[in-house]
């Protein structure tokens, strides 16, 4: 079974997508030796690629989080005559 030139997927979805993919190829016990190296070097790359854009939703995360920082310390201002 030869492995076509993949493109890295631009979303986690479909990192996931592939990579579920790639798992079921080599649990299915098909395929041979060199097929299943390719297989699993795509896992690598696919899971490697996934973990990158884990990291940059992270920090755009804290980013947001950090620039809310402000109005979230600021103090609850309790209306006249609710206290």
């Amino acid at each position: 079974m030869a492995n076509e030139v993949k493109t890295t997927p631009e979303s986690y979805g479909d990192v996931v997508v592939r990579l579920e993919s790639v798992v079921k190829r080599l649990e299915g016990g098909e395929l041979g030796l060199e097929d299943s190296l390719k297989e699993f070097e795509d896992g690598i790359r696919l899971v490697r690629h996934g973990e990158k854009l884990l990291g940059e939703a992270e920090r755009r995360v804290e980013q947001l989080l950090q620039e809310g920082s402000d109005e979230r310390r600021a103090p609850l201002e309790v209306p006249a005559g609710e206290t």
